[in-house]
């Protein structure tokens, strides 16, 4: 039996809002595993009496942002203040994996805040499977696309020197809750990727599927695709 899960389109959305929206959806998950744990320690029936933790898949697109996760190292955005200020961007050390990478708009930014313990506990699955997800979406358009031995994120090219990231990833679990996913370049500026050193990585480049196919794509068409994909391979019934 597939699993529901509650899906959200946030359309475009301030990080800061996004990021505190998912704060409060994730710790109150956390909470309710705690109270379900404690039932089931404390009552001979406490299984009977557990509620069954939520699971949310949310998509957006943010304003011009870079974002620095807690292994990333601070100079790899190559802007000061005023820099940031005349690419109207903004910049946040967040509680994610990985080091920086940009959001903006015409990307797909996809955050799954799932309780674990409702599919598989194996966090290398879970990254492998989203990364599949992009990868299926991709081939729908005709765009054959893998990984990069020892990066996570979806490649173009990987195993030569035309290697180019389209989507990255870095997310946050803990108690087997996630927060925090990946960003798909669909219609993505990619202009703003040459103010950071992206995921750390400097010899690489960073494509989108606008760039890749040399049209703007119906951004509403990819993402029904890729959230299907998603549901697919999670065996998820979205609600």
């Amino acid at each position: 039996m597939n699993k529901k899960v509650k899906f959200i389109d946030w359309g475009l959305t301030d990080y800061q809002n996004a990021w505190t929206k998912q704060e409060e959806i994730f710790d109150e998950t956390v909470a309710l595993k705690g109270k379900n744990r404690e039932l089931c320690q404390g009552h001979p029936l406490g299984k009977n009496l557990t509620l069954e933790t939520p699971n949310h898949l949310v998509f957006c697109e943010h304003p011009h942002v870079y974002t620095l996760g807690k292994s990333g190292h601070p100079e790899n955005l190559l802007l000061d203040e005023d820099g940031l200020k005349n690419k109207q961007a903004t910049y946040y050390k967040i509680n994610r994996g990985g080091d920086i990478t940009y959001h903006g708009p015409g990307q797909i930014v996809g955050y799954p805040i799932l309780d674990l313990d409702n599919f598989f506990t194996d966090i290398h699955l879970y990254l492998r499977t989203l990364e599949e997800a992009v990868i299926l979406t991709l081939a729908d358009y005709g765009i054959t696309a893998g990984r990069y031995p020892g990066y996570t994120g979806v490649w173009l090219d990987a195993d030569n020197e035309k290697a180019r990231k389209i989507c990255a990833l870095g997310v946050r679990c803990s108690r087997w809750v996630t927060m925090h996913g990946f960003a798909f370049n669909v219609n993505t500026d990619l202009d703003y990727f040459k103010n950071i050193v992206p995921c750390g990585i400097d010899d690489k480049d960073v494509t989108s599927l606008e760039r890749e196919l040399g049209r703007k794509l119906n951004i509403e068409d990819v993402k029904e695709k890729l959230k299907n994909h998603i549901a697919q391979l999670f065996k998820m019934e979205l609600i």
